[in-house]
């Protein structure tokens, strides 16, 4: 058994409370900008007296409408500056926030409004309310449904309601908040059952806060930017607004995707975080793009040069020839990969999945660093992470001050420290079930270096046994098919049978320049092209790289090419973009049987 614990530089007050940073700021650096948001199209500065008024505003509605402490207030809608308002205010009020993604279907709406006791719903747009409103009427627990974008829309609605209540009042209610009282609700994505609310506390999210800035070091200062894409329902997104807002970075939020990259250019963040599946789908469209130009070739040998260059940043610095090699796809390639991140990037943070060393390489030599961190909703996010001037590319980092990983004997992940939960919402069994002796069972399997990197291998519940009783862990396998620019998503097959098969998507984005490279009809019917040889010997070739790396009792014998994609909408993937297995296999089950039949 190996264990590595970082202690704490830094302490939380017993009183402390999230909300206690807006007024600080209103008080002390009343014109500092904390926050940017998109107005007419345009970016509008925030200052820290406007948010604090903003807050307090909102917050009078909210306990005018009868919120009193540790009442339960849900948010669901997509990532935007509201949902920060909100999130503050519900806490100044002395609230918890319930964390809803807006791709959500009713059912799941459903579970968490009612098994967290939510007293008001508050949705984004029309879509999300004909979503709820059914639901929002059959539960007796939610009084209120507010939507954003509604007429009057939540925001003036809860300013107009709360004219009649003091200042006096908004800071009673304030007081009343601990560190120790829960700040929020974030249910679990429910890859394998019921999603679980994963009680986190102030004390949690300051402490994240604090551990991160001090692990992030320059990254995380005053001066710096970020422009937050990810879903705020997710913790990942959360814990970085927040860190963000503690340590004065400015931020912005956006969630129009497909012009997320002009929206870089305008912003000019300093750093960005995401997901592995967005840094893969960035690399995989230049490379299709490249491809599609004629310039696949030019392309490849800067991905080549790239990772080999930072490579030699951990064996003794590269040779001349490859410091020239890379100057000049600096100025073919690297720059414009760059640019399209607006010029400023000069580093990255990734969670929610394993990057994986050749993505973590790559960016790298292309002049953005990613620091590729490992956590659970659980942990409030990152408890373990990779940082300037202490980084292994490949692994997840060492264990942010405050906190501890240790391997148990069967190698799961153990965790346990400030940024860990108490527990799961009304939900006892589930609590002593992941809480023994003090540890966190993540249901991870990793491994600890003598220096206290954490490499994660796969999940335990998602291990593959064969008829022939060999183990397979699915992920590694997963992750070389997806880095294929053809290839949108992949999963792993073979439990209780003869050998290893998987299923893959395409990505839509690819297929087109793919069939005019290849010659092939543009109106050619995905049913027919998913059977088209010149395609399956493609994705072939990618199959036996990917086996490259396991052995030959773990290596993809046969595989099937899907007619469909795996989506969020559909319900195969989670909104962090990870595959929904169950639902697959089920969804999938005649096309799995398929792999295996004579």
């Amino acid at each position: 058994m190996r264990e590595f614990v970082v202690p704490a530089p830094y302490t939380v007050e017993k009183e402390a409370s999230l909300a206690d940073t807006v007024f600080r700021f209103a008080a002390d650096c009343p014109t500092h900008v904390p926050f940017r948001r998109l107005v007419g199209g345009r970016w509008v500065d925030v200052s820290a007296a406007e948010f604090a008024a903003q807050v307090t505003a909102v917050a009078k509605g909210l306990i005018a409408g009868g919120v009193e402490h540790g009442d339960r207030i849900a948010i669901m809608s997509a990532t935007r500056y509201e949902w920060v308002l909100l999130d503050y205010a519900i806490w100044t009020a002395g609230g918890v926030t319930v964390a809803i993604y807006e791709t959500s279907s009713a059912d799941q709406a459903r579970w968490i409004l009612q098994d967290s006791g939510t007293k008001i719903l508050v949705v984004e747009h029309e879509r999300n309310a004909e979503a709820v409103s059914a639901v929002v009427a059959e539960l007796d627990n939610v009084g209120e449904l507010l939507q954003i974008d509604g007429t009057p829309g939540a925001i003036d609605l809860l300013v107009e309601r709360g004219k009649d209540i003091t200042d006096e009042q908004v800071h009673q209610h304030r007081a009343q908040v601990t560190s120790e009282d829960p700040a929020t609700l974030v249910y679990t994505s429910g890859t394998t059952g019921r999603p679980k609310g994963a009680q986190l506390t102030h004390f949690n999210l300051l402490a994240e806060s604090a551990s991160v800035k001090d692990a992030l070091g320059d990254m995380m200062v005053e001066g710096k930017s970020t422009l937050l894409f990810l879903p705020m329902a997710h913790i990942f997104a959360r814990v970085i607004s927040v860190a963000s807002f503690e340590t004065k970075i400015l931020v912005g939020h956006f969630a129009d995707i497909p012009h997320l990259v002009e929206n870089f250019a305008v912003f000019k963040p300093t750093f960005v975080l995401s997901v592995p599946r967005v840094f893969e789908k960035v690399f995989n469209t230049a490379k299709q793009k490249a491809e599609d130009g004629g310039k696949g070739k030019i392309f490849g040998a800067a991905e080549s040069t790239a990772i080999e260059y930072s490579e030699s940043l951990d064996k003794g610095g590269p040779s001349l020839l490859l410091k020239l090699k890379h100057l000049l796809f600096d100025k073919l390639v690297y720059g414009k990969l760059r640019a399209a991140l607006g010029g400023q990037c000069e580093a990255a943070v990734s969670g929610g999945g394993p990057l994986g060393a050749r993505l973590g390489h790559f960016y790298r030599g292309v002049g953005v660093t990613i620091y590729e961190g490992y956590g659970l909703t659980e942990t409030t996010a990152a408890v373990t992470v990779n940082r300037p001037g202490s980084q292994r590319v490949g692994t997840v980092g060492q264990p942010v001050p405050g906190n501890g990983v240790r391997i148990a004997d069967d190698g799961e992940v153990l965790l346990r420290g400030d940024v860990v939960f108490s527990g799961y919402w009304h939900n006892e069994a589930a609590t002593e079930d992941a809480i023994r002796d003090g540890w966190f069972h993540t249901g991870d399997l990793g491994s600890l270096d003598n220096e206290g990197f954490l490499s994660i291998t796969g999940r335990k519940k998602e291990i593959i046994v064969t008829a022939g009783g060999k183990n397979v862990v699915p992920s590694g396998l997963e992750d070389t098919l997806r880095a294929h620019a053809l290839i949108s998503q992949a999963l792993v097959v073979g439990d209780a049978k003869p050998f290893i098969g998987a299923l893959i998507t395409l990505d839509p984005e690819a297929v087109p320049g793919w069939m005019e490279r290849n010659g092939k009809p543009a109106d050619l019917p995905i049913e027919k092209l998913v059977k088209d040889a010149d395609l399956i010997a493609e994705i072939d070739a990618a199959v036996k790289q990917a086996n490259q790396a396991v052995s030959k009792a773990e290596a993809i014998k046969k595989f099937s090419v899907l007619t469909v994609d795996f989506t969020v909408e559909t319900g195969e993937l989670t909104p962090t973009l990870k595959l929904k297995r169950k639902v697959i296999h089920e969804s999938f089950a005649d096309e799995i049987e398929a792999i295996y039949s004579k």
